[in-house]
């Protein structure tokens, strides 16, 4: 281990000694998953009561409107849950963003919802890694910094964000507002290794549902004078699944639509998932998808509008970034962590901070593994050891370090 300072070394203490495993528990046994509007409030319920001991103001922020497609092409309204947002300090010279999200995978009729232990210091629950210890811990970190005589020198806003697993198209804008002016942003997605390893460079991602009007007619009678929608929709999963490239993932993943056998179907909405790996893959893969949208309509005579886009705009580990980077590995050398990084293929809300221009840390949370299945599981110890680090983090960034 380095050398703390003597505040250092208390606010790394104070995080320590945090109730964090107590908060995992109670949290990880509300179901909030994404589409779960009463669990989804009752979290936020908790959480306010949780960060209201920080100073600053409090609110949580209805959801902006959000349009799905449904399975016969037609849009409808698609609410979210509420988003914590607090803010802290705006007057002070150093600007922070903390962020996270409450909600989960697992939807309130899943058969995964009891907390219980794995092992001896393995926790098993939903949401234990991703994200409600993620949560605590950044609790844990900003409680210690409060009592530090260095507080003053710090303005953080934090949002806790109830959509994060669907993309946050809600909470996308309150991110994107709460990110402006800041210095440096920290988000407490678990670690993208159970070691502790850090994700570094992400792709972007962008979802789409391709809605394909044709026309019906006898399959048997006048099958010509039909428009057949369905196949329509065909050609554009597998032109799409054709351009696949390095670095370059495409993922044709539903086709909603059809009709009975002895009619020619006139209506189709094919889902597909793309990965970016660099803001000009995303140029290029909206160009592909324009053009492919656009020969299929040709060569089938059939209307296709595009629903969509690019939520998560590609991360690239900038020269800030690495700083950024830089100063938390050193952290973790102080405490006596080895703390490393990796680019992974996942996304998070750290792409859209990110694209805000603002360097981000966004694997600060607990250590954990197999999320997003029945199998997830929290390293216990990863608690104090994550809040420490970001409690040292902060003040350090606070001290003027790069």
């Amino acid at each position: 281990m380095g050398e703390l300072t003597s505040l250092e070394a208390a606010a790394v203490e104070a995080a320590r000694a945090a109730p964090m495993l107590d908060q995992v528990q109670t949290w990880a046994a509300i179901n909030s998953g994404s589409r779960n509007l009463d669990g989804l409030a009752t979290m936020a319920g908790l959480l306010a009561g949780g960060f209201s001991k920080l100073p600053g103001s409090l609110t949580l922020v209805d959801a902006a409107p959000v349009e799905t497609v449904r399975a016969d092409g037609h849009t409808a309204p698609l609410d979210h849950g509420r988003n914590l947002h607090l803010k802290v300090r705006p007057e002070a010279p150093l600007q922070l963003l903390l962020t996270g999200h409450y909600d989960t995978v697992f939807a309130a009729d899943h058969p995964f919802q009891q907390v219980f232990w794995r092992d001896d210091g393995v926790l098993g629950g939903p949401g234990v890694a991703d994200m409600k210890s993620g949560i605590a811990v950044m609790l844990a970190a900003l409680e210690a910094v409060e009592e530090s005589p260095l507080a003053n020198r710090i303005g953080y806003e934090v949002v806790l964000n109830s959509d994060e697993e669907v993309g946050s198209p809600g909470s996308a804008a309150l991110i994107a507002e709460a990110a402006r002016g800041k210095h440096a942003a920290l988000t407490y997605e678990p670690s993208a290794l159970p070691d502790g390893t850090l994700a570094g460079a992400r792709p972007g991602s962008g979802n789409f549902s391709i809605v394909v009007r044709g026309r019906s007619a006898h399959a048997g009678r006048n099958p010509e004078e039909g428009r057949n929608a369905l196949v329509a929709a065909a050609d554009i999963a597998l032109r799409l699944a054709q351009a696949r490239a390095p670095g370059f993932k495409i993922n044709p993943a539903k086709i909603d639509g059809g009709s009975p056998n002895n009619v020619v179907p006139d209506h189709a909405v094919l889902r597909v998932n793309l990965r970016p790996t660099t803001p000009a893959d995303q140029d290029h893969a909206q160009r592909l998808i324009d053009e492919t949208v656009a020969a299929v309509a040709a060569a089938h005579d059939v209307a296709i509008h595009v629903h969509g886009g690019f939520g998560r705009p590609p991360k690239p580990m900038t020269p800030e970034a690495k700083r950024l980077f830089e100063l938390v590995r050193d952290c973790g050398r102080d405490l006596g962590q080895s703390i490393s990084w990796r680019d992974t293929g996942g996304v998070c809300d750290g792409n859209n901070i990110a694209a805000c221009g603002v360097p981000v840390v966004d694997t600060m949370g607990a250590r954990g593994g197999a999320i997003h299945s029945p199998e997830e599981f929290l390293i216990v110890d990863s608690l104090g050891e994550r809040a420490a680090l970001s409690a040292l983090t902060i003040l350090r960034l606070a001290e003027g370090r790069p």
